[in-house]
């Protein structure tokens, strides 16, 4: 999947290396947004940290374990997706996503995961589709609700953060769940 439409204006491509200063430049103006759920939000401060994060994930796409996108609005980013973990091997992934808050409330999101699992399970042969969000993240968990997922349970104090420990849920979604599900949202996306 180096690009997919969602619709007319929507695209969701691959985020590569070379597009590093427009992802640090995208970081630095919704830091306070993103750095509240996600921790690389706060640790890629400039060009060449974006860079080094970007090359890790073209590293690990290179060898089938992870790959980032980024969602577009006719060219602009809106946000991204992100497969962290990935194994066509072991029939897994874990899907995380971001969106400006300026886009926030279009459903891009639902959209977004929605094309991805799709891929994940369809094309990928992926068994489990993992989503797992900050407990606080309640429009995360939203979505996890929306796309059908079960709420598998909760990592308690999992991660550091801001000199505290927070709790993360864990939510999924079974390849053989999908098909069923698939044809609910994409009535309702449509």
């Amino acid at each position: 999947m180096l690009e997919l439409a969602l619709d007319e204006d929507i695209r969701l491509t691959s985020l590569e290396p070379w597009q590093a200063a427009e992802f640090a430049e995208f970081i630095a103006t919704h830091r306070e947004h993103l750095g509240r759920w996600l921790p690389w939000a706060n640790t890629i401060t400039d060009t060449e940290g974006a860079r080094a994060w970007l090359a890790d994930y073209a590293e690990k796409q290179r060898a089938d374990s992870a790959r980032v996108y980024a969602l577009r609005d006719r060219g602009t980013m809106l946000g991204g997706a992100v497969f962290r973990v990935f194994s066509a091997e072991l029939g897994f992934c874990e899907l995380g996503v971001w969106l400006a808050p300026h886009a926030q409330g279009r459903g891009l999101i639902t959209r977004t995961a929605i094309a991805m699992i799709d891929w994940a399970v369809t094309v990928r042969g992926i068994a489990r589709v993992e989503w797992r969000s900050v407990s606080a993240n309640e429009r995360s968990i939203a979505v996890a609700g929306r796309l059908g997922m079960h709420r598998d349970g909760v990592l308690r104090e999992a991660v550091p953060r801001d000199g505290q420990r927070l709790d993360i849920e864990v939510w999924s979604l079974l390849g053989h769940e999908w098909p069923a599900m698939r044809a609910k949202l994409i009535g309702r996306c449509s």
